[in-house]
C-alpha cells in the first residue's frame, strides 16, 4: 500500500528521523527541540493530520511520555524506530491495539547514514497486515525489511543484532590499536583486515574514522551503551564481552564522547590524554574533547 507523503509524518527529529524524513518525503516532523520540528509546532498537529507516524525517539519512556500525552485516532499507523525495551514495546502495542492504533516496533539495522542511502535492514513486530501495508513504505527506507513477529519481537531481534554489531567495532578498535602498539601503518592495517577472514561490514563504515579520530555522528555513542545495557538487563545468562563492551563505552562516555560517533569506542582502549578534535568545531557544530579521564 503506497502512503501519500503528505500524510506520513515523524515524531523526533534528530539523525535517525531526519534520515527517514529523506527517504520518505515526509509531510512533518516535531521533536523536542522546536528548532528541529517541521511543519508542526506540536506532536497533535503530525498525529492529527498523517495516517502513518514514525516515532524515532532516544528510548521507550520518551515514546510512552509523547504518546500518554497525544490524540491519536483510531486507524492510525505508528511505526516506532527505537531501540527499547522489548517487554515495553510488547505492553505498548497491546494498549494501542485496544484502541484501535497499530503498531510496529519497527527497530533499524543500521546508522542514520546508511539509513539516508537505504542501505539498513527494518525488523518489524506487530500484525502481520499491517507489516504487509506498510511494505511499499518500508521499501522506500531500506534495502530489505523483514516481519519478527508479535509487538517487541523487532526491540528483541534488535538487541541481537546489536550486540555483534557493537563487539564487531570493538574488536575492530582494539586491533588498530594494536596495530599503532606494533608501529603497522593503520591504513595498511585496515586493508589487510579487509581482505582476510577477520573482515565484517563495521571496517568498511568505521575503519577510516577510527583511524583519523573523526568522530562526526552517524549514531552517537550513549545510544549504543544504552543498548548494551538494555541487552545485558534483558538476559538471564551472563553476557561476558558485553560486560566488557560496556565499561568501554562508559569510558568513552566519562571521556566526553556520549555525543559523538560509536566509532569513539576506540577511546574506551587508549585512554589517552589529550584534544581531540570532533569534526564540525569551527562551525560550533563540533567540540575540542579533553582526552583526560574524568575523576
Amino acid at each position: 500500500m503506497t502512503f501519500p507523503h503528505d500524510r506520513i509524518g515523524i515524531i523526533g527529529m534528530g539523525l535517525m528521523g531526519s534520515a527517514v524524513m529523506k527517504r520518505t518525503g515526509a509531510a512533518c516532523g516535531w521533536d523536542l527541540d522546536a528548532t528541529r520540528c517541521v511543519k508542526a509546532t506540536a506532536a497533535n498537529e503530525v498525529f492529527d493530520r498523517c495516517e502513518v507516524v514514525f516515532l524515532c525517539l532516544p528510548n521507550s519512556g520518551v515514546v510512552r511520555d509523547v504518546l500518554t500525552n497525544a490524540t491519536l485516532k483510531p486507524g492510525l499507523i505508528l511505526i516506532d524506530t527505537t531501540t527499547g525495551e522489548p517487554t515495553e514495546m510488547a505492553a505498548l502495542g497491546a494498549e494501542l491495539s485496544a484502541k484501535g492504533i497499530h503498531y510496529l516496533d519497527a527497530t533499524i539495522s543500521g546508522s542514520s547514514a546508511q539509513l539516508a542511502n537505504g542501505d539498513v535492514l527494518i525488523m518489524a513486530g506487530g500484525d502481520a497486515a499491517v507489516f504487509e501495508r506498510c511494505r511499499d513504505l518500508f521499501a522506500k527506507l531500506s534495502r530489505d525489511a523483514v516481519h519478527t513477529g508479535p509487538c517487541g519481537s523487532g526491540a528483541k531481534m534488535k538487541l541481537v543484532t546489536n550486540l555483534v554489531l557493537g563487539l564487531n567495532r570493538a574488536a575492530l578498535a582494539e586491533g588498530l590499536v594494536l596495530a599503532e602498539e606494533l608501529q603497522v601503518d593503520g591504513k595498511q592495517a585496515l586493508d589487510v583486515l579487509r581482505r582476510s577472514m577477520a573482515y565484517s561490514r563495521i571496517m568498511d563504515t568505521k575503519g577510516e574514522k577510527m583511524l583519523a579520530r573523526d568522530f562526526t555522528p552517524q549514531a552517537k555513542l550513549s545510544q549504543h551503551l544504552k543498548d548494551v545495557r538494555l541487552m545485558l538487563a534483558a538476559s538471564s545468562i551472563p553476557l561476558p564481552l558485553s560486560e566488557t563492551h560496556r565499561a568501554l563505552l562508559e569510558k568513552a562516555e566519562a571521556l566526553g564522547f556520549g555525543d559523538a560517533d560509536n566509532s569513539a569506542v576506540i577511546l574506551g582502549i587508549t585512554s589517552r590524554s589529550g584534544t581531540c578534535q570532533v569534526p564540525g568545531s569551527e562551525t560550533g557544530l563540533g567540540k575540542s574533547l579533553s582526552l583526560e579521564a574524568k575523576p
